[in-house]
């Protein structure tokens, strides 16, 4: 029974992950409308910088200033916030699939800056003994994922109340303004280029905290911890749960991540060891399946984005 709950919380540790980085996702594309598919690239900038300012000194590699994790965290997000206000001012000009080209050029790059840049990032090889947050309960597998589930459910609670009351504020309601129709908010004096690449870096510092927690919860971290699956994952995760909606991001979150680790289990018990890296593709195959169910039953998502009505009525619409 131990060993079940120790892997429920590091199920949850790792859904709220990628709960966290739903939700800037949502601040980016489901209140501002600009379409990210760099995702992986600004969580990938957030895990490499905590990880470099937390580490230990090593001989030959950048970085390894021993500092305590939660310094860790605050430069993870103040890094790919600082890469999130560079891309954007550059690319957010352009508009929908021209800035998904653009950003997903941006995912590319990082990629080949983590595989290559062997004196920084480690390379392929990665970054080995990443502190993990209560490591004093390491001994203990049942308190330290526990806790560990505890700090990650803290945090992405503590997101999840600041998006929504920056979504009621006026800040929030210029956002969904620039989205629905830029010229009418730009005709009352609100300039949609500003506000967008706010809301692109203030998602995009949510995104490199979520890298950063994810490698502090592994204490490991490779250029595989992110590819280009991980931002599919995430968007199905908005899209699944409902996009313009916070409540549904993480919603999105957690069950994407449910069945993504459902389906490794049934992959594991039903194909042979030589044929699983094989069948792992089917993981993704299932996601896609239920994101198309979810396109053709709630094209909106689980929970869909409320109305200004229907917010008013604590509803959803």
């Amino acid at each position: 029974m131990s060993g079940w709950f120790a892997y429920a919380c590091t199920f949850g540790v790792l859904a709220l992950v990628q709960g966290i980085a739903c939700l800037g996702l949502n601040l980016q594309w489901g209140q501002t409308g600009l379409f990210n598919v760099g995702v992986a690239a600004f969580m990938s900038i957030g895990a490499y910088t905590s990880a470099l300012v937390t580490t230990a000194a090593i001989d030959g590699r950048l970085g390894g200033l021993g500092m305590p994790i939660v310094v860790g965290l605050v430069a993870a997000m103040a890094v790919a916030a600082l890469a999130s206000a560079a891309v954007g001012a550059l690319t957010l000009r352009l508009r929908t699939d021209y800035l998904a080209i653009a950003t997903f050029g941006v995912a590319v790059v990082v990629d080949l800056v983590a595989r290559n840049a062997v004196s920084l990032t480690g390379g392929t090889l990665g970054i080995s003994f990443i502190p993990r947050p209560f490591a004093s309960f390491a001994d203990r597998p049942v308190p330290f994922a526990f806790a560990t589930f505890v700090l990650v459910a803290l945090l992405a609670f503590g997101a999840y109340l600041v998006l929504e009351r920056l979504a009621t504020s006026p800040w929030g309601r210029v956002l969904r303004a620039i989205r629905e129709d830029e010229r009418a908010a730009a005709s009352l004096g609100k300039s949609g280029a500003w506000y967008r690449l706010q809301a692109f870096t203030v998602g995009g510092a949510l995104m490199g905290l979520a890298g950063a927690l994810e490698a502090h919860a592994i204490g490991f971290l490779s250029p595989d911890n992110f590819t280009a699956s991980v931002t599919f994952q995430v968007w199905a995760m908005l899209v699944v749960g409902g996009s313009g909606n916070n409540r549904g991001a993480l919603a999105g979150a957690v069950l994407v991540s449910a069945l993504w680790s459902l389906t490794g289990l049934a992959t594991a018990a039903w194909f042979p060891p030589d044929e699983q890296a094989r069948a792992a593709a089917l993981r993704i195959v299932a996601i896609g399946v239920l994101l198309t169910l979810t396109i053709l039953w709630r094209p909106r998502g689980l929970l869909g984005e409320r109305t200004a009505v229907s917010r008013h009525l604590g509803g959803a619409d």
